[in-house]
């Protein structure tokens, strides 16, 4: 089994350069069963997930990690990740500082899919 905190990051990097690429694309990171909550509205399914993601209100993003934390997360194989970090949205010159938490359950083949989502802005 492959380590967790080297597929937290593998997920971290590919997620956060597909969402500042072409959003579109995070399709295949979700199933009908996956649940987003974005700031205080929660999102069920990869469809309504995928809708919420490209209708966000900006052109473009730019996310920058600033630590990631990963554990096991259950006897299926899960994984939990916390993610802190900045993002600057279209020509705004202040990043804007972010925590999203990712639960990753297994989906065979040694690949993960998001089975839970939640991003918050920190303000202040």
């Amino acid at each position: 089994m492959a380590d967790f905190n080297t597929i937290a990051q593998q997920f971290v990097e590919f997620y956060y350069n597909t969402f500042d690429q072409d959003r579109n694309k995070l399709a295949a990171l979700y199933r009908e069963n996956s649940m987003l909550t974005f700031e205080t509205g929660a999102t069920l399914g990869m469809s309504a997930i995928l809708e919420k993601l490209t209708t966000l209100p900006f052109e473009r993003v730019k996310h920058q990690v600033a630590t990631l934390d990963a554990q096991p997360s259950n006897e299926s194989g899960g994984i939990l990740v916390l993610v802190t970090g900045a993002l600057l949205v279209d020509e705004e010159q202040r990043p804007m500082n972010y925590t999203q938490i990712f639960q990753l359950m297994p989906d065979g083949a040694g690949s993960y899919f998001v089975f839970n989502d939640i991003f918050k802005l920190i303000y202040g």
